[in-house]
Order: C-alpha cells, then sequence, then structure tokens
C-alpha cells in the first residue's frame, strides 16, 4: 500500500553545473518547474558536491526539500513553487576513484532506498541507473532518452510495470531505442516546451535592449539564443550578418571560451554588426531580449544533428510573439502548415538566408505587442502542457497527485 507521505513527483538530474551551455540540465529544471506550476509537490533531487563532511546531520537526514538559492534562480529562473533537493555528497566522494566513492553508487544505493523512497510517488529522470534502481525498489518511472541508443536495454528493467513511459524527443531516436529492446508501446516523443514568463510582455525592458544593441546608426535587431555550434548555424549567421552590415546581430548562449572564438571569427572576416552577448544573466532577462528583436533567427544546419534536435529555443522564439526566419529542418518541418509567424529557409545557405530575413522584414514589421497568432497558437507547447501530455501516459494509481 503507498504511504500517504508517499507524494513528492522526483526529478533526478544527477549534476547541476551552473554553467552555460547544459540544455539538459535546464530541461530537466523546467520540467521540475512546470510540475510544481501545476500543483504537484515537486522536488528537484541533484547531487551537492559542496557539502561539508563536518555537517553529518544532512548526510543521515537528507530529505529536506528547499527553496533554491538566488544562484540557482538567477540562472535557470524557476517560479516560486519549485523545491530543490541537493544531495550531500561530500568528501571522498567522486574525489578518490571507486565504485564505492561514486555518486551515482550513493544516489541508487543510499538516498534513494533509504531515503527517497518512502517520499516519492514517481520518478521523473533522465539518468538510465537511477530509473533501474528506481524499478528495482518498485517506484515508477518516467524516463527520458533524448539521444541514440547504442547498448542493449535489460529486459527485465524495461518490461517492468513501474518503468510506465519512456519519452525521447523526435522518431530517430524512437526507432533506435525500440532496436535495442524498449517495447514500442512504452516510447513516445514529445516536443519540448516555453517557460510562462515568455508571454509576459516587457516592453520597456525590450525598449532598453534596443537603445543597449543598436549602435552606429543601425534600426534593425536580430537575435540568436542557444549553443554556440558550427551545426547550430553560427558561422552561417556570421557571413549572413556580412551580407548585411546594416543589420545589427546579437548572439547570446555558449561557454566564455566558445564566446572569445566566435568573437574571433568575426573580427577575422571583419564583421562588425554581430555581438557575442555571452550567457545572460538573470535568465528572466532572454523575455524581454527576444520581445526587442525585429526577428529571430534560427540557423540550424542540416546532417545527423538536425534529424533529431527538438530546440527549446524554437518554442521560446515561438511565444514571444517575434517573427522567425527559420531553417527547414526535419524536427521542425510540421510547423511550416501552422499559424506560425516565420519565413522558412533551405539550410546551409547563408545567401538564402540573407534573403529570407530581408523577405521577413518587409512581411512581418515588428510589433510591440508581439504578433498574436505565433503567441495563441505557442500556448499549447509549455512546459505545463508537457508535464500533462507526459502524464497520460502514467496508469492512474501511479500519477502523482496535485496538492494544491
Amino acid at each position: 500500500m503507498t504511504s500517504t507521505t508517499q507524494n513528492k513527483y522526483v526529478f533526478y538530474t544527477g549534476e547541476l553545473s551552473l554553467e552555460p551551455n547544459t540544455a539538459h540540465e535546464i530541461h530537466d529544471v523546467l520540467c521540475a518547474n512546470a510540475a510544481a506550476n501545476l500543483g504537484f509537490s515537486s522536488v528537484l533531487v541533484y547531487h551537492n558536491k559542496n557539502a561539508s563532511i563536518f555537517n553529518p546531520n544532512w548526510f543521515l537526514n537528507p530529505f529536506q526539500p528547499q527553496q533554491p538559492n538566488e544562484k540557482f534562480v538567477d540562472f535557470y529562473n524557476p517560479e516560486e513553487h519549485l523545491k530543490v533537493l541537493p544531495l550531500p555528497m561530500p568528501y571522498p566522494i567522486d574525489r578518490i576513484q571507486g565504485k564505492f566513492t561514486s555518486s551515482n553508487t550513493i544516489a541508487t544505493k543510499y538516498y534513494l532506498p533509504f531515503h527517497l523512497h518512502r517520499h516519492t510517488k514517481i520518478v521523473h529522470t533522465r539518468d538510465w541507473n537511477f530509473a533501474k534502481a528506481s524499478v528495482k525498489n518498485r517506484i515508477p518511472v518516467i524516463f527520458e532518452k533524448h539521444h541514440f541508443q547504442s547498448t542493449p536495454f535489460e529486459s527485465e528493467i524495461v518490461k517492468s510495470p513501474y518503468l510506465q513511459i519512456v519519452i525521447t524527443q523526435s522518431e530517430p531516436v524512437r526507432q533506435s531505442l525500440i532496436q535495442y529492446g524498449m517495447p514500442p508501446e512504452k516510447v513516445v516523443w514529445q516536443y519540448n516546451g516555453f517557460e510562462q514568463s515568455f508571454l509576459d510582455r516587457q516592453p520597456q525592458e525590450a525598449e532598453t535592449w534596443r537603445q543597449q544593441l543598436l549602435t552606429d546608426g543601425r534600426k534593425i535587431l536580430i537575435v540568436y539564443s542557444g549553443a554556440l555550434y558550427t551545426f547550430k548555424g553560427i558561422d552561417l549567421l556570421i557571413d549572413v550578418a556580412a551580407q548585411l552590415p546594416h543589420i545589427q546581430f546579437a548572439v547570446t548562449g555558449g561557454k566564455e571560451s566558445q564566446v572569445e572564438a566566435y568573437q574571433q571569427i568575426a573580427k577575422q572576416k571583419n564583421v562588425q554588426n554581430i555581438n557575442f552577448l555571452g550567457w545572460v544573466m538573470p535568465r528572466k532577462r532572454l523575455v524581454s531580449l527576444f520581445q526587442a528583436a525585429d526577428l529571430l533567427a534560427h540557423p540550424h544546419l542540416s546532417g545527423k544533428e538536425a534529424d533529431f534536435t527538438n530546440p527549446v529555443k524554437f518554442f521560446q522564439y515561438m511565444a514571444s510573439g517575434t517573427p522567425i526566419v527559420v531553417t527547414e529542418i526535419l524536427p521542425l518541418i510540421p510547423f511550416k502548415d501552422s499559424p506560425l509567424i516565420a519565413t522558412w529557409c533551405e539550410p546551409d545557405n547563408p545567401q538564402k538566408f540573407a534573403q529570407s530575413i530581408l523577405y521577413a522584414l518587409e512581411k512581418y514589421p515588428r510589433k510591440i505587442e508581439g504578433y498574436t497568432d505565433s503567441i495563441n497558437y505557442a500556448r499549447q507547447f509549455s512546459w505545463e502542457s508537457r508535464i500533462l501530455k507526459i502524464l497520460n501516459y502514467v496508469e492512474e494509481p501511479m500519477r502523482p497527485k496535485i496538492m494544491n
């Protein structure tokens, strides 16, 4: 029988680095945040490598969900309902190599059975080891797998009724999971989502961004947000900026080393109208930055990475109500027939992308209030909607209950 205290919707993410370029961590935080917004007793569980060995109470009585600290809030921008549970991992855990000093072992063999189990209604995780340990402890599991599988799944785990559903982000990844032993009826794919804050209109903050970024007499601002990799189309965007010197481009995201490398590339190409802003902090400032733009750029290249990507920024872009210039890549093609205010462009071609920008600027002039067609269409892709869709695949007795 389930205890009345077993009411927590536990999101286990393992490591939280609070460093740029960690899309998987952001995904986990935003999923947990959405569940909390819906009224579930949501707890995000992660490893605390800074725990002191001189505070054994935390190690012996670790289940103390708390409000995230200011640094966490600035980096991930959760709302007030989310609780976090940093599991103490003091020295020598992960500092000395060995099975019994591994944080994974401590989490699955100690914290899960002795401290988390009695509070947990269901586990939601991308960590297969934690998913397996949860199944063995007879805890229902939602497992997320966003990349191709390369090793067979353990038959006794995937066939267990406690492994309720597996979530992927694209059909090719779904097929790879089935190929390696996951029952087809247990695997579905879902789009990612956007935070509710992207629906809030912030005209004054947006105007401040425009005053800050529009220099040298330029009056048009195009923004890209996301990881800084060649396959994301960053090199292509620099070439596009070179063709449109009267337009200001701003790029957010990436590690400091990547930002510096791309600044150097732009300098070598003598492209002076593209700014690399790095990781915008606090994270909530992205909302007004997207609204400040005349257009939002999605220049992803073709190739294997394009076949299974499910970019969070695409849904944030959508919710902002700002027109988008989008590369035609496989996962986004279904949106071509949607009410989304967007201009579509073939991949890998900076000339065509530049032409698409000019076309979009003429067809979709900037609106301070945003384009309502995009905003209204986006509402179905909130993180909260995604959580509810996933829970529909969970058997009713195993679902967490809304607490408030």
